[in-house]
Formats: structure tokens, C-alpha cells, sequence
């Protein structure tokens, strides 16, 4: 081979190296920013959510996604139960992590108190009647739920959670537990703590939880690409964007793998399909907000839709796409198994990840109530070992993006098949 061909195919593979090394630092970049307590986590204090959109959209603008009808946002209004302050419990005189040692019921009201435990028996709670009781003021009751099942554990809970309209309460737990978000708050205080911190020998209780019912103005963030020949037949990719924020003024949640990881997906396609748009398809890229409050971005989105929804092809919503070692999971593949083949084959060819999982419908993410309006929808998400949600510790710097760039690929290849 002469030595200038020579040359020229090395600068040509260090160029691309280079090209590519600077994609996936870019992606990684985003992700982090994602992630960072700037962002409060995503929810609904501090204005995170907010935030975030601002971000998204910019990325959007950046890497070539065009604003449609004018605008990359769909704008909605919800209630939601928030934690914006203050946060503590100390049992006797040991002071608990938020996040850590302990959480607060998602529904659960806010107060001060400093006063006495009641420890409940298993008689107390299931036979429960209020007026047996003999709750003196500033007694909060605690219950150790550990060991019941089925439906003893339904009635005990039920019994627990009416229990907070006369006391605080603290549930002693021994199992991980996952937070979440809610739209109301009733009753007393109502806290989580792990058995592993708990004493039996406590007796006295200080907590002071600051909670804060409101409305809160929320954005879809919206990015199109349309295709090479003008068509109204569109696909839709999507991944919620939203996080659980803050609980308190010191503890947020990061939201590494949800679904940070999934925006960043959404980027990785989106430059991708920026460069080679589709011949008879516009993609729509729609980063949702509240998710994790139930779905209600996407339900907005279906009531209120931008494009008629019997113009939407497919869609590819997708959710912790930082992991991959075990494979992935294709929720509604039995209602489409063609497409759930096509995926399978494409994975045989691309060797992206070791496992495609299929499972049935679920209403577990942004799919589904375009699934239940008649669009034919996946939702897939990683599986790996990393299996914090929820939690304070789904960071940045526990994703692994193992099979990130190789499924970024499976996925581009799988839309181009439409």
C-alpha cells in the first residue's frame, strides 16, 4: 500500500476515534449534568423539573432538533406533596440520616414534635381501635412491620395509615425501601426507618417535617426531526425526564439511571437521526415530565396531543438506560411480537446486549396510556447489577453505560426498519 493511502486511512481512523470518543464524553457530560444537585433532583422543589427542561431543550436546540409548532415545550399543571425544609429525627439523643436511616411517607403531613414513643403489639394494629388506645398528646406510635405477608399485611398497613389521622407514626422497616412521589398529603407525620438503626430501648422522639401541599407548573420538552419526504406518519421516542427531587432542604435525589440515563439515549438517537433523517418518517423526541408523580406528562400528552395519535406509527419509550450487563426488558412485546422478532434478530446480528427480555403490558412508564389510546409502543429498560431506584444513591458515578453505545446503535437500526 503506498505510504500516502497509508497516512490518509490513519488520519481518517484517529479522526473518527476522536469524533466518537467526543459523542460519548458529550453523552456522559449531559448525563452527569443531569445529576448534579444544581438540578435538585428533578422534582418538584427548588424549581428542579423546571431546570431541567431549560437543559434538555437547549441540548435539543444544540444538537439540531427542531421546536415544533414554534415551541419545544407543552406546558400542565398538577398538585403535588413537597418537602422543601426542614427534614430531622433523633430518637433519644442519636440523630438520623434522611435518605439514609429514614424517609417520609410520600403523603404524609408535616410538623414539630418532641414527646414519647408508644410501641403498637401486632393486636393493637390488626384489632385496631382508636379509642383503646389511650394516645396521650405528643405520643408518636411505632409499629415494627417485619415478617407479615399477604393479607395481614394489607389490613395491618390499611390500619397504620388511618392511625395518622389521630398521631405521628414510624414504621420500622428491614427491607430496601424505594421513595416516591404523591399528590396529597393527610394525617400526621409518617415515617420509614430501617431496623438496622432503630433500638427497641428508644423512648423519646424529636422530628420536625416540613411539608407543603401545592400546584406546580410542569413542561413535556419537545425536539422533531422531519423526514426526507414530507408524510404526517411519525414515530415517537421518548424517556421521562423527571426525578422525586428533594426531601428536605439537604437530600436529594440524583437520578442516575432514571432516567437520566434515558435523556441521554434520547440525545445519542437524536444526533444520530439529525445526520441521516428517515425517508417516510418524522421522529418526534418528547422528554416527559411527571412521571414519577403517575404518568401525568404523557396522559397530558394523549389528551392533548400535538400530533393526532392515529398518525403515530410506534413508539420507543425508554427508561435506566445505564446499565445493560444482563440485557434488556421490551415491556408489550407479546402485543407486537413481529417487532419484538425484529428487535431479537437485530440483537443477534449487533451482539449489544446478552438478553432481550419480553414482557407483557405494564403501566409502568410513559407508554402506556399511548398503548391504551391505540399506539403501538415499547418500553424497554436495562437490567444490570446495579439496582439502586429510588434512592439517594442511583448517582452518576454508579452507572456503568456498559451497553450504552451498543443498544444507542440497536436502537437506531431497529427504528430505521419502519
Amino acid at each position: 500500500m503506498p505510504k500516502v493511502c497509508s497516512r490518509l486511512i490513519f488520519i481518517l481512523l484517529i479522526t473518527l476515534n476522536s469524533s466518537l470518543f467526543s459523542q460519548s464524553e458529550r453523552i456522559k457530560e449531559f448525563t452527569k449534568k443531569l445529576c448534579s444537585p444544581e438540578f435538585h433532583g428533578r422534582g418538584y422543589v427548588n424549581g428542579g423539573d423546571s431546570i431541567a427542561a431549560e437543559y434538555i431543550a437547549k441540548t435539543f436546540q444544540e444538537v439540531g432538533l427542531k421546536p415544533f409548532n414554534g415551541t419545544h415545550f407543552q406546558s400542565f399543571s398538577f398538585s403535588v406533596n413537597t418537602f422543601p425544609g426542614q427534614v430531622s429525627l433523633t430518637l433519644d439523643s442519636i440523630q438520623l440520616i434522611p435518605g439514609v436511616h429514614f424517609w417520609v411517607s410520600p403523603n404524609s403531613n408535616g410538623g414539630k414534635i418532641d414527646g414519647s414513643l408508644m410501641y403498637l403489639s401486632f393486636e393493637d394494629l390488626y384489632h385496631y381501635k382508636l379509642d383503646q388506645l389511650k394516645l396521650k398528646s405528643g405520643t408518636t406510635l411505632v409499629w415494627r412491620n417485619i415478617g407479615y405477608k399477604g393479607d395481614t399485611l394489607k389490613k395491618l398497613n390499611e390500619n397504620l395509615v388511618r392511625l395518622t389521622s389521630a398521631a405521628p407514626v414510624i414504621e420500622i422497616i428491614n427491607s430496601k425501601y424505594s421513595w416516591s412521589v404523591a399528590q396529597k398529603n393527610t394525617g400526621y407525620s409518617y415515617l420509614i426507618v430501617q431496623d438496622s438503626v432503630f433500638k427497641q430501648s428508644f423512648q423519646r422522639v424529636k422530628m420536625e417535617i416540613d411539608s407543603r401541599l401545592k400546584s406546580h407548573l410542569a413542561r413535556n420538552v419537545i425536539g422533531y426531526i422531519p423526514s426526507k419526504r414530507k408524510t404526517n406518519q411519525t414515530l415517537l421516542i421518548s424517556a421521562h425526564y423527571d426525578h422525586l427531587g428533594r426531601m428536605g432542604s439537604e437530600v436529594y435525589f440524583p437520578g442516575g439511571n432514571d432516567n437520566a440515563s434515558g435523556n441521554a439515549m434520547l440525545i445519542s438517537l437524536a444526533e444520530k437521526f439529525v445526520k441521516k433523517p428517515l425517508k417516510k418518517y418524522n421522529v418526534l423526541f418528547v422528554a416527559f415530565a411527571g412521571e414519577e408523580v403517575g404518568l401525568l406528562g404523557s396522559k397530558y400528552m394523549v389528551e392533548h396531543p400535538i400530533i393526532p395519535l392515529n398518525e403515530l406509527r410506534f413508539m420507543l419509550n425508554l427508561d435506566i438506560m445505564g446499565s445493560g450487563e444482563e440485557g434488556i426488558t421490551v415491556v408489550n412485546s407479546t402485543l407486537f411480537p413481529k417487532k419484538f422478532q425484529t428487535l431479537q434478530k437485530l440483537n443477534k446480528k449487533k451482539k449489544a446486549v446478552p438478553l432481550v427480555k419480553p414482557r407483557g403490558p405494564a403501566a409502568n412508564s410513559d407508554h402506556y396510556f399511548f398503548t391504551e389510546a391505540g399506539v403501538p409502543a415499547f418500553f424497554i429498560y436495562t437490567m444490570g447489577p446495579n439496582k439502586h431506584y429510588h434512592d439517594v444513591f442511583d448517582t452518576y458515578d454508579a452507572l456503568s453505560f456498559k451497553a450504552f453505545d451498543r443498544l444507542s446503535k440497536l436502537f437506531d437500526e431497529f427504528i430505521r426498519k419502519f
